[in-house]
């Protein structure tokens, strides 16, 4: 089974480069929804997406005539006591300065750790997504799109080696080869 892997369009939050994780559940922004109308992606059966509001609008929006399929644990990382806010927001606190330091691998204050978060969407992809022949879409959150690469993808990579911008992600198929999707 062929997956295009694709991060939901733009938010009001992700213009302000803020944490927006699973306690926001907040709305595309109209940049956001005009930037997708434009795409043109191969046609799939199914999409499974996450049920965050900006998620479940994007799989609309590309996918219109698609049956869609909620996994709640595709939805975003737990940012905890970072949710909602941005870098300059953050910066001279110790907790942020502590978790920048760990290289993003510590628990979240008050939410989840990267490898809690990881390991509930790849999780989650194993049982859902089908093998087999065909096309078939996920829509989600760059860090589940970065936690479902860095398992999947051939030749590996790290997490961080494959965030994707709002409305791109990638074609991941069945033997662990990629591309990207713009």
């Amino acid at each position: 089974m062929k997956v295009i892997l694709i991060r939901h369009g733009q938010t009001e939050g992700n213009k302000r480069h803020a944490y927006i994780g699973c306690r926001t559940d907040e709305s595309l922004c109209e940049e956001g929804r005009e930037a997708l109308r434009g795409k043109r992606l191969p046609a799939v059966d199914r999409v499974y997406v996450s049920p965050m509001k900006r998620c479940v609008e994007t799989a609309e929006i590309l996918f219109p005539d698609s049956e869609k399929i909620v996994v709640d644990d595709f939805r975003e990382c737990d940012f905890g006591a970072f949710e909602g806010l941005d870098y300059h927001q953050l910066s001279g606190r110790p907790d942020y300065q502590a978790w920048i330091d760990s290289g993003g691998e510590m628990r979240f204050p008050g939410g989840e750790s990267r490898a809690e978060f990881a390991g509930r969407c790849v999780k989650a992809f194993r049982e859902n997504i089908p093998g087999g022949d065909g096309i078939c879409a996920m829509v989600a959150h760059g860090g589940t799109i970065m936690a479902v690469m860095e398992q999947f993808a051939r030749p590996r990579g790290n997490y961080f080696d494959f965030q994707a911008r709002n409305g791109e992600g990638y074609l991941l198929n069945e033997d662990g080869s990629w591309e990207a999707v713009r």
